[in-house]
């Protein structure tokens, strides 16, 4: 699904800009495109590629990390051969906690890649808690790099690299000289330590994870490399998650501003400046700290609540229900009623996130009569999604 963004607060004007033409690879959870943004803000040159994870049984979100790569690259060389001038640094912003392993020396994965949404580790979350205290989440990088390592390198004597999707971006279109993470991504792993900012030994002794596998945790801004396997080689200049990529493209940069997308998942993100968070942990309102960015050396905090599902529901409504013959047309045919006639839709399809984060939770459709009418589901399901999306606003708020 292509994330649409709704930004809250007084705008931010750019201030002392240099004048720059930089290359944008986003790699969302259900596609990727590569972008020019030329230094008058005019995104040009956008190639798509849809590239959807799979769901080989329920609960279970994996993808192709290698085709992954090839697709990428296909994108962005198709960007740059349709630009004509010169691009001054790359920035990669891509979908968080999703898993990747891979041998160093070949650079080849060693099994899928599990996706954030992907449930397999729900079990080991709970006994990391009951026998560690760890707060943990199936949602994060934690348990599922346990997982992988569990079933393809149990010994630990393979010579692995993990990374979050950025990593992998980062190394592939370095041709694996760069082996790098930001802090916004790497926060949301479950792996970061956030009162020391840098990798928890604690968490990686528990889950059996060697620290030599570890990407090096860089600033969000800054010159971390060169992107030798694509044409000009240009400067890696911007690492960060897609939520804070989207946060501060939306100008939430300033205390009390905040946006929500809706992809694939939902994602509220609320900047709270550069007070360190005093508890790493969810509040009791369902939402938890993140670091926003991170420039010479200094980190920028933020707020965030989720639903794990939002256009999700849409893709349901189209691929498995074959109701609707594209995403756009949910919204022509939920028009052709002016409510719902009592039907009511829960979009829980992988569970609810903030703020009650019960993974056990599912999908509930309601209300259904003999009346009840294609538009009357269509609609429900979009009611549903922006019935969760006040939800996370509630709880930001809270």
């Amino acid at each position: 699904m292509h994330g649409g963004t709704v930004g809250y607060g007084p705008a931010t004007p750019r201030i002392g800009a240099q004048a720059m033409s930089i290359l944008v690879i986003d790699v969302g959870t259900s596609g990727l495109r590569a972008a020019v943004v030329t230094p008058d803000a005019r995104v040009q040159h956008v190639n798509y590629r849809s590239f959807a994870p799979s769901t080989p049984a329920p609960g279970l979100v994996e993808f192709d990390a290698a085709a992954m790569a090839r697709t990428i690259l296909e994108a962005t060389n198709a960007t740059l051969g349709a630009n004509s001038d010169r691009i001054d640094a790359l920035g990669i912003t891509a979908q968080r906690a999703s898993t990747v392993v891979w041998d160093r020396s070949t650079g080849e994965p060693i099994g899928p890649a599990l996706g954030w949404q992907d449930l397999r580790t729900v079990f080991d979350c709970i006994m990391a808690k009951a026998d560690h205290g760890m707060a943990l989440a199936p949602n994060q990088s934690a348990t599922k790099l346990a997982w992988l390592l569990n079933t393809y390198d149990a010994d630990r004597s393979r010579d692995l690299l993990f990374g979050t999707v950025d990593t992998w971006v980062a190394w592939v279109v370095s041709g694996g000289t760069l082996h790098i993470t930001d802090h916004t991504n790497a926060a949301v792993t479950g792996l970061y330590d956030i009162t020391r900012r840098t990798w928890s030994t604690h968490a990686c002794d528990v889950l059996g994870i060697p620290m030599r596998m570890l990407p090096t945790i860089v600033d969000s801004i800054g010159q971390h490399g060169v992107a030798s396997a694509l044409p000009g080689a240009p400067l890696i200049a911007g690492l960060a998650g897609d939520q804070q990529a989207s946060m501060m493209g939306q100008g939430c940069v300033r205390p009390g501003q905040a946006k929500i997308t809706f992809g694939t998942g939902g994602m509220l993100d609320l900047c709270t400046g550069a007070n360190s968070p005093t508890d790493p942990n969810r509040t009791a309102h369902g939402t938890f700290p993140i670091v926003a960015w991170s420039r010479d050396g200094e980190a920028t905090w933020g707020v965030e609540a989720i639903m794990l599902s939002a256009g999700t529901n849409v893709e349901w409504l189209r691929d498995d229900l074959g109701i609707i013959a594209t995403a756009a047309e949910s919204h022509a045919v939920a028009a052709q009623c002016e409510h719902t006639d009592g039907v009511v839709y829960v979009p829980a399809l992988l569970g609810l996130g903030t703020p009650h984060w019960d993974y056990g939770a599912r999908g509930t459709l309601l209300g259904i009569t003999r009346g009840t009418g294609r538009a009357h589901i269509v609609r429900a399901v979009l009611e549903g999604v922006a019935h969760r999306g006040a939800d996370l606003i509630e709880a930001a708020e809270a």
